[in-house]
This record gives C-alpha cells, sequence and structure tokens, in this order.
C-alpha cells in the first residue's frame, strides 16, 4: 500500500481547482464583462481596442499563475510516478494541461500583448484574429484537462 501525504494530495486538488475556477471566471465571466461593458457604463464608452488591452492585462497577470500550475502539476505528477502510481487517463491530462498553460502563458499572451501595442490597427488583423482564437482553444483545453485531473486524482485518492 502506498504511504500518502494527505496534505500534499489536498493541496494539489486545491491547486487544481482553484486553477479550473479561475479558468472558468476569466472565461465565462471577466471577459464578457469587460467587452460588454458599455451595458454597464453609462455614459462612458470604453471602444474594443481598450476593452481588449484590459483584457490582456489581466490575463497578463493570469500568466504568473499558469506558469505555477505548470510546474506544480509537473512535479507533483512526477513524484506519484516515481511512488508508483501510475495512470494513463492522468499521464494524458497532465501533460495537456502542463502543454495549454505554457501555451498560453509563453506564447498566446504575450503575442497578444506585443500586438496591442503595435496598436489599434494590429489587433484588427487576421493574424491577430487567429491567434486570439487558438488562445481562446487552448483555454478551453486547459479547462477541460483540469477537470479530468481533478477527477481521476480524487478518483484514485478513494481507490487507495
Amino acid at each position: 500500500m502506498l504511504k500518502r501525504n494527505i496534505y500534499l494530495d489536498f493541496s494539489y486538488l486545491l491547486i487544481v481547482a482553484a486553477s479550473l475556477g479561475a479558468v472558468l471566471v476569466l472565461g465565462a465571466i471577466v471577459a464578457p464583462v469587460i467587452f460588454h461593458s458599455d451595458k454597464y457604463l453609462v455614459g462612458m464608452l470604453i471602444d474594443h481596442y481598450n476593452m481588449g488591452m484590459i483584457m490582456g492585462e489581466i490575463f497578463r497577470r493570469f500568466a504568473y499563475w499558469a506558469y505555477f500550475l505548470a510546474a506544480y502539476i509537473a512535479f507533483y505528477e512526477a513524484y506519484m510516478y516515481k511512488m508508483g502510481q501510475r495512470d494513463a487517463i492522468v499521464f494524458g491530462a497532465a501533460v495537456t494541461a502542463i502543454f495549454s498553460s505554457l501555451m498560453f502563458a509563453a506564447v498566446y499572451v504575450p503575442k497578444i500583448l506585443s500586438m496591442q501595442l503595435m496598436g489599434k490597427e494590429a489587433t484588427q488583423s487576421d493574424t491577430f484574429e487567429n491567434i486570439h482564437i487558438a488562445s481562446e482553444i487552448d483555454f478551453k483545453l486547459l479547462a477541460v484537462a483540469l477537470v479530468v485531473l481533478f477527477i481521476r486524482r480524487l478518483m484514485l485518492l478513494r481507490i487507495d
């Protein structure tokens, strides 16, 4: 029987769940409110470009958490692998979460921010639109990977 460190397992599940919550809140609540701020601001309009600048700053800050998340998942899952707990579903979800976190933080956010700094015209290009769509897909992939990772790790804890 595998000796468990309940505090390590609990902190891992907490980090994964909190990260999922952050992804859902940013994608389903924050972004729609920012990009439809005209419904909430009376007499003060923010153009789409400036809405994007606000959202870009929010995602820039979230990118630090995404780096932490990727490292945390990598270290925890490597430790669990070393301890003999190998699971194909966990492995796939962990690799997906690490990859999508790093893609978001190291590729999409910097590219979007650099194009925003080039000005409004750059954010209206097909290139920007494609990068933005890819980042949205990546963010959704991260959410799915975190759900699978959380549920499967919880299931494995109940088995032990």
